[in-house]
């Protein structure tokens, strides 16, 4: 299938989403936010890889949302402008809550998610990464929560994310500055798993973490993003619970077996897909 705004590739178990925009710095058109999903969605409920990779194009990762996509011109009718004013509040919050729907798809979906920063990481890049499992970048990466530049408050999942990933008093320096954050730095405050000097030594770094990934057997893999998300959001007591639940309803001896198997004999193991995701009926 063809996108406005991504190429998707998959080889080797692995899906490596393209931003392919460079040309407009990558910006998040309205297409950006209904293809997103998509992808991630197609992707984990076919069971089409077992890690997504997510990169970018020219010289910056995303300059964040093009607000002139979602500006709609004025009408002359004093009637409809009133309407338009008395729908803007309701308008204006069902948009937010499918661009946040996007970024959350790749939380939600069963596989691991690695986000690969070249150039700038502006505004809703914050909020697209944060929502990724892993973070790798370029010597010439920043990050910067820019809404704060521009009076907004970032609105698309930045805060509920950030705050998790590194301290809470840093997270508020850039907030409430909007100053760039270069990836050295993020690397040092844990944002960043690892710096690299350019592109191409990133995406070969990150393609090998992702093949390791790919290796292991993908119900654990899914097990450990579905507890450490749970465990991130409860308390260690429900989080013990939980897990003990999820092994006594999901382990599988079989896949234990091979893999400790497949260790002692120095070969790949030979595991099983993540079933499809059944369709809903009716």
């Amino acid at each position: 299938m063809t996108y406005s705004c991504f190429d998707v590739q998959i080889d080797n178990n692995i899906a490596h989403i393209i931003l392919n925009r460079p040309e407009k710095r990558n910006s998040m058109i309205r297409s950006f936010w209904d293809e997103l999903p998509e992808i991630v969605k197609d992707i984990d409920d076919n069971a089409k890889a077992r890690v997504i990779v997510i990169s970018s194009t020219g010289p910056h990762f995303t300059s964040g949302l093009d607000v002139s996509s979602f500006v709609k011109a004025e009408s002359d009718d004093p009637e409809e402008q009133r309407a338009a004013r008395i729908r803007a509040g309701s308008d204006f919050y069902a948009t937010v809550k499918n661009m946040q729907d996007s970024f959350t798809s790749l939380e939600a979906c069963r596989v691991p998610v690695i986000a690969a920063i070249q150039g700038g990481c502006i505004g809703g890049g914050v909020d697209l990464i944060t929502a990724c499992d892993m973070r790798y970048a370029t010597e010439d990466a920043f990050i910067t929560i820019f809404e704060t530049n521009i009076g907004m408050t970032a609105d698309v999942g930045t805060f509920p994310r950030i705050t998790k990933l590194i301290a809470d008093g840093v997270a508020r320096e850039l907030a409430y500055t909007g100053r760039r954050m270069l990836a050295v730095e993020a690397k040092d405050v844990g944002l960043i798993n690892n710096v690299y000097a350019d592109q191409e030594e990133m995406m070969k770094n990150v393609m090998a973490v992702a093949s390791e990934i790919a290796s292991k057997a993908p119900l654990a893999i899914t097990g450990c993003k579905r507890m450490m998300n749970y465990s991130r959001d409860h308390t260690v007591a429900d989080s013990l619970d939980y897990i003990a639940i999820w092994n006594a309803s999901m382990l599988q001896r079989e896949e234990i077996f091979e893999a400790m198997k497949a260790n002692a004999e120095k070969r790949p193991g030979d595991f099983v897909d993540l079933p499809a995701v059944k369709k809903s009926i009716g």
